[in-house]
């Protein structure tokens, strides 16, 4: 080859190069939040906000089975850019139309897309393939230019990783110090430089295995991590409920088809209180199937299991009985709560056979009593029961009158379980039954795409009060999930304890059991916490002892026109302001430390408002609380929280 010849190639091979080793960037609506995607040998991204780096430079890609890289020497055909500013209805949310603005970048490859997406709140991408591809692993990683604080939940099983109630408090710790052998769920929370928090989580998880984080080099990048495919499972665990993964694949994901992998998603709050009202999941999912949802009604139910079935003053032996769910059930409807939960037992243990009831169960007479006086019954189901004929079992209790289900023990978020969540919603849906995922992963998008999906867990909640040490410490962890687990979306707390212990007064009770802080913080949960589905977790005695907060109770909505996040710092305090009609409700919670705090209002609320806020000896004695009606003036409101104390206000 002569040498012209050889300069024209090379030329040539530089200008191919060139054209591939692209950098681009996107930038939110407001210009303050930019990704920056550097697209070299490697593929990897980075997000600042007004310049201040947030996510310093990462590489991220997929490996498929064969050894082919997606993000490795990517060769761009076209980049695509658009900008969306749009308002959506949401159904079954904390408000009741949502903002949606960002600018997006497609970034499109002969066999995939990386698309990226600024928010002014935040930032994510995602990876489509074109084909169906089986994904060996994926490298996501989120590298901070700080060693800095994070609240970390860790797994706590120590068998198998993957095997999680995603449920556990949270260690604050520096990146450095997080433990390199175990890995954590989501979200976790992270404080940057000047006070941004940014959460990391991900959504519109359908047919793909949950991302956990890990960080096994010790430094400020977090990588993540993902349960491989199942190879072989085993029915077994609590009751003989779970699906117990005995061997696995190589591989992570296998697809059938092209499809849309989740986003990973990077919350940025320039408050702590901003992530307490942020939707960023919600607007990230994708929207809800074709089909009318009006059906679903969401509302509070009055649960058994946690009161342990504990009535007194009655004349017959209480448990999971006729008698008992009656009397429930006159409960439920003489305080206007919407539902009767049966939880775990009405099905024979050991069978995982829902259509196995226990003879003192007639469910056919309990739905039609319950339908007779405006209550409709819900079903406790393991995840092992419900799945081996889920069709079936829909198809028949539908016709009995029943509501919904709350599934429990799924305890896995790898690709056959995450997609048995679809599954489940969307058989239940064709029999107009609605669902609550218990010992779920956290919500990642199935909410807004299946309004019939009203909870998700995902939260250590009040249940570990039954048996939680002395020194377990749940004040302070409501006072962070809002700022953590509660980003993702709504969380089947069980609140509603009328037993209230003051600090130091607190223990694990079985039958007769107790939460921590006051009874004010109790109510103000009913605010704090979302749940579309909302457990009054105590027993109808105790709660016929106490009229007025059941009242109070059964008269706090579900699901909301708008919210406001007020003031906060995780693990400190929180106050927040929702509205339903023209009623707004502002709740505030503190950690174990009394505080004194000012409220200001929403613009436009009454001069007067009916407030139940800690009586003057909540501290020594949980019950004590005061309901009065102040007179709201210069739009602002001086409350004092006890040690483990909340309150309420409603104008």
């Amino acid at each position: 080859m002569n040498k012209k010849r050889i300069l024209s190639v090379l030329a040539a091979v530089l200008v191919a190069v060139a054209v591939q080793a692209k950098d681009y960037k996107v930038m939110s609506p407001d210009g303050r939040v930019c990704i920056d995607i550097q697209n070299n040998a490697e593929l990897s991204w980075s997000v600042s906000m007004d310049g201040q780096p947030l996510l310093s430079p990462a590489e991220i890609s997929l490996t498929l089975e064969n050894g082919t890289v997606f993000g490795k020497n990517m060769k761009v055909r076209k980049a695509i850019r658009k900008s969306v500013s749009q308002t959506l209805p949401a159904q079954n949310f904390k408000r009741s139309f949502v903002k949606d603005c960002y600018n997006e970048l497609c970034l499109q490859a002969k066999e995939f897309s990386v698309v990226f997406r600024a928010y002014d709140d935040g930032a994510a991408y995602r990876f489509v393939t074109k084909k169906g591809v089986t994904v060996a692993s994926e490298q996501a990683a989120f590298n901070f230019p700080g060693d800095y604080n994070a609240w970390v939940p860790y797994v706590t099983s120590s068998k198998d990783k993957f095997f999680s109630s995603f449920e556990n408090r949270y260690e604050n710790i520096s990146l450095s110090d997080w433990n390199k052998d175990r890995i954590a769920f989501l979200p976790v929370t992270v404080s940057a430089a000047g006070g941004v928090k940014l959460c990391i989580t991900e959504t519109d998880l359908f047919n793909y295995p949950g991302m956990y984080l890990g960080n096994s080099d010790g430094d400020s990048c977090l990588e993540g991590v993902f349960a491989p495919y199942p190879k072989e499972i085993q029915q077994g665990g609590h009751n003989r409920l779970q699906g117990v993964v005995l061997s696995r694949e190589d591989f992570i994901y296998k697809g059938e088809t092209g499809e849309s992998l989740p986003w990973r998603v990077v919350v940025i709050a320039k408050e702590d209180k901003d992530l307490v009202d942020n939707d960023l999941v919600w607007r990230l999912s994708a929207p809800a199937v074709e089909g009318d949802f009006s059906w679903v009604k969401p509302g509070k139910v009055a649960w058994d299991w946690w009161n342990d079935w504990n009535l007194s003053g009655v004349d017959f032996v209480t448990g999971v009985n006729n008698d008992t769910y009656k009397y429930y059930i006159d409960f439920a409807a003489a305080n206007g709560i919407e539902y009767v939960i049966l939880d775990e037992g009405w099905a024979v243990n050991g069978r995982a056979d829902l259509f196995d009831v226990v003879p003192e169960i007639d469910l056919p007479m309990l739905s039609s009593y319950a339908i007779g006086k405006g209550v409709r019954l819900v079903l406790w189901a393991g995840y092992w029961a419900f799945n081996r004929d889920m069709e079936a079992v829909c198809e028949h209790y539908s016709k009995m009158g029943i509501a919904g289900w709350k599934i429990d023990f799924m305890d896995r978020d790898d690709q056959q379980m995450v997609a048995f969540y679809e599954r489940a919603a969307r058989t239940a849906a064709k029999y107009h039954q609605f669902v609550d995922f218990h010992g779920a992963f956290k919500p990642s998008g199935l909410l807004r795409k299946w309004p019939n999906v009203l909870n998700h867990e995902g939260v250590a909640g009040l249940e570990n009060m039954k048996w939680a040490p002395r020194d377990y410490d749940q004040v302070t962890y409501d006072v962070t999930i809002p700022f953590v687990r509660l980003v993702a979306g709504p969380a089947d707390y069980t609140q509603g304890a009328m037993r209230n212990a003051a600090r130091g007064n607190y223990s694990p009770v079985n039958s007769e059991p107790m939460s921590q802080g006051t009874r004010c913080r109790q109510l103000a949960e009913y605010v704090v916490f979302d749940a579309p589905f909302t457990m009054l977790c105590d027993s109808p005695t105790n709660y016929e002892k106490e009229p007025e907060c059941t009242s109070f109770i059964a008269s706090i909505p579900t699901v909301w026109d708008e919210t406001v996040a007020l003031e906060g710092r995780i693990g400190e305090y929180v106050v927040i302001a929702r509205r339903s009609g023209s009623k707004w409700y502002i709740a505030a919670m503190t950690d174990w430390n009394a505080r004194d705090i000012t409220i200001d209002l929403p613009e436009g609320v009454a001069s007067a408002a009916t407030i139940w806020k800690d009586g003057i000896n909540a501290h020594r004695n949980g019950q004590d609380y005061k309901k009065e009606t102040v007179i709201v003036r210069d739009g602002s409101i001086k409350v004092h929280l006890a040690p483990g104390g909340g309150c309420v206000l409603v104008l």
